[in-house]
């Protein structure tokens, strides 16, 4: 009955319900979280589970694609995908210099795709173009 079930929501104590869940929970978009900046989430690639999109601070200026993808690894994360850039265009453009980034999809053998901050057009380049870069991880949720 419902006096019953009152007296069972009033044990319960939600702070700990989500404390115990087994991944993280991020807040608003924008928001500190996974060790970064929350940028949304995004669709599982290949059937996979969708996750987590996480911003990492600081970047890579003036780096061939080469360098950027490595540059991410050593931050243990990995460049946005084309279509991670365009979430992160749409809930983080301030997080971005008005500049073009690589991202980790390759157009073919000697390119890879970028995004421009300035104009949200993407476009690709040669992997020898020095470029800017960011770094993000990927939660599962």
């Amino acid at each position: 009955d419902s006096i019953q079930a009152d007296a069972r929501m009033s044990l319960f104590n939600y702070g700990q319900a989500v404390a115990a869940l087994p991944s993280p929970v991020p807040g608003a978009i924008g928001s500190a979280f996974g060790g970064g900046i929350y940028a949304g989430i995004t669709r599982g690639i290949d059937g996979g589970p969708d996750q987590h999109l996480v911003l990492l601070e600081g970047e890579a200026e003036a780096v061939t694609w080469d360098a950027a993808i490595s540059w991410a690894a050593d931050k243990g994360a990995t460049l946005p995908t084309r279509t991670e850039q365009r979430l992160l265009m749409a809930n983080l453009p301030d997080q971005f210099k008005p500049e073009w980034y690589w991202s980790g999809t390759q157009a073919g053998p000697s390119y890879a795709w970028g995004q421009d901050f300035s104009d949200g057009y993407q476009y690709y380049d040669g992997r020898s173009y020095e470029g800017r870069a960011r770094a993000v991880r990927r939660l599962p949720i």
